[in-house]
């Protein structure tokens, strides 16, 4: 089997006021962040080209449902269908379907603690064209 967890695909944090700690998270901090969030850019020791996602969603999003924890992280796959399977075969909780986008395929979970945990795998190459068309979004 591949590896399970290659990286950190995101961070998406809940917040009353998403446009106001964005901007505390700038002022403060440096992360810069549009409407979809801000990306940090990464090497892999292996010189792959790689991105993390940071963004803040309103409190009452849907999104992390069912979990009601203000954090969710979304960890970067290799093979995310045989790893759901995986994880299913040994008692995890999968949440939803998988859903596929020209930049990956996405899958949850819930973890003991009642955190919601994306799994992406990625399709490095369209995701590095977003971002090259979403400026708003690059890192400082």
């Amino acid at each position: 089997m591949k590896r399970r967890v290659t990286g950190i695909g995101g961070i998406f944090l809940k917040a009353d006021d998403p446009e106001s700690t964005k901007n505390w998270y700038k002022t403060h901090l440096g992360i810069n962040s549009g409407q979809y969030g801000g990306t940090f850019s990464w090497k892999s020791q292996t010189g792959e080209q790689g991105h993390t996602a940071w963004s803040i969603f309103k409190s009452d999003t849907e999104y992390t449902n069912p979990s009601t924890k203000d954090v969710m992280i979304n960890y970067r796959v290799e093979d995310l269908e045989a790893l759901l399977n995986q994880l299913k075969e040994e008692g995890v909780e999968i949440v939803g379907e998988i859903e596929t986008y020209a930049y990956g395929k996405f899958g949850w979970i819930m973890d003991p603690n009642g955190y919601k945990i994306e799994l992406w795998e990625p399709v490095s190459d369209e995701y590095e064209r977003i971002l090259e068309h979403n400026d708003n979004n690059e890192m400082e």
